[in-house]
């Protein structure tokens, strides 16, 4: 079960692979402009049954077949989180089944490996989400070393601000992303990631940073929100924001792709992993999985999710539900849903 924020999600996984997954997205969040906790945590109450049922019947399972069951307990709106925590804690517990609670990132890893056999550690995750954006080495499964992390924003969050700003419609990361591609298209073929009208900093990207600097695989996106939102004040000013949204959403989603792909591969070259997971709801950001692969050129691989499963899923739930419960791990009756649920064998 996955309800952290605004996709009610339920899955069944085995030893093959996904046998059932259902997403329902929810659509009443784009008048707000924003997820309003209160509607996303009755509209998973409304789906749950449905999605559960929908993923069943995928699968060709029935309830007989079920070993146990992994519910996303944190981190995320606590609203919404306990929509699924408490229906997946009532279904363990009539069916006798153990429980486990999952933790939403690193989900998102196991995600990824799900589609890709390559996707195993040791490798170097790039986490990005909407609340989330991690780089981290995972040395085995449940054993993460944390490299870096935002200071502020997210990067899905920066996304999210930006796109308001600029008029677009919620949510953000879609809309940066075609506005982008317009701006591309208008400028020619060969202008995707090339510089062009607009000029935006790269924060905490310093060619002076050195490995044992915090600095050096940190990230921070508030202050480059700030500057897109200073040249559009300017602009709404002038009168001409309208015919530039294109080209400075193009400068900011390329600013946010050169951080994100620079610290990942000073990741890369100092721990002499060459394998990168990607993962969170920005993975289906096409222009950073471009970045990234660019940046990495021959001294990485990149492994990347498809949209279905870089959007918050219950397959990603379940797969790491499995690995733990595999180890014997089992969670309490007790358990809760938790906003800021620490990150599991994080050092």
């Amino acid at each position: 079960m996955e309800t952290s924020c605004d996709e009610t999600s339920a899955a069944v996984v085995d030893e093959s692979g996904i046998r059932g997954l259902a997403i329902a997205s929810q659509d009443a969040h784009a008048a707000f402009g924003g997820v309003v906790p209160e509607i996303a945590a009755r509209e998973h109450i409304r789906s749950l049954d449905a999605m559960v049922r929908h993923a069943m019947r995928e699968a060709e399972v029935d309830h007989a077949d079920i070993a146990g069951v992994g519910v996303t307990a944190g981190p995320g709106l606590v609203g919404a989180l306990l929509a699924g925590v408490n229906w997946a804690k009532a279904y363990a517990f009539a069916r006798g089944l153990p429980l486990l609670g999952v933790h939403h990132m690193e989900g998102h890893l196991f995600g990824t490996a799900l589609e890709h056999e390559g996707a195993q550690p040791p490798f170097i995750g790039l986490l990005v989400s909407g609340g989330h954006t991690l780089l981290l080495e995972a040395r085995a499964w449940g054993r993460y070393r944390l490299l870096g992390q935002t200071r502020d924003d997210a990067a899905g969050e920066a996304f999210d601000k930006v796109a308001r700003r600029l008029g677009l419609p919620y949510p953000g990361g879609p809309q940066i992303q075609r506005a982008a591609e317009r701006s591309a298209a208008a400028r020619g073929a060969a202008a995707r990631g090339a510089p062009g009208r607009f000029r935006l900093p790269r924060p905490m990207l310093s060619r002076r940073d050195l490995p044992g600097d915090p600095a050096y695989y940190d990230m921070s996106f508030s202050g480059l929100k700030t500057a897109v939102a200073r040249i559009a004040g300017d602009l709404e000013e002038e009168g001409a924001l309208a015919d530039a949204v294109d080209d400075l959403a193009a400068e900011f989603q390329e600013a946010v792709v050169d951080v994100l792909a620079e610290k990942t591969r000073r990741a890369v070259e100092q721990t002499s992993c060459r394998r990168v997971v990607l993962g969170g709801g920005v993975a289906r950001n096409s222009r950073l999985r471009e970045g990234l692969a660019e940046r990495l050129g021959t001294s990485g691989e990149l492994y990347a999710p498809s949209p279905r499963l870089a959007t918050d899923n219950a397959a990603m739930i379940a797969a790491a539900a499995r690995f733990r419960m595999a180890r014997g791990e089992r969670s309490p009756w007790s358990l809760n849903a938790e906003a800021a649920l620490a990150f599991p064998g994080l050092a």
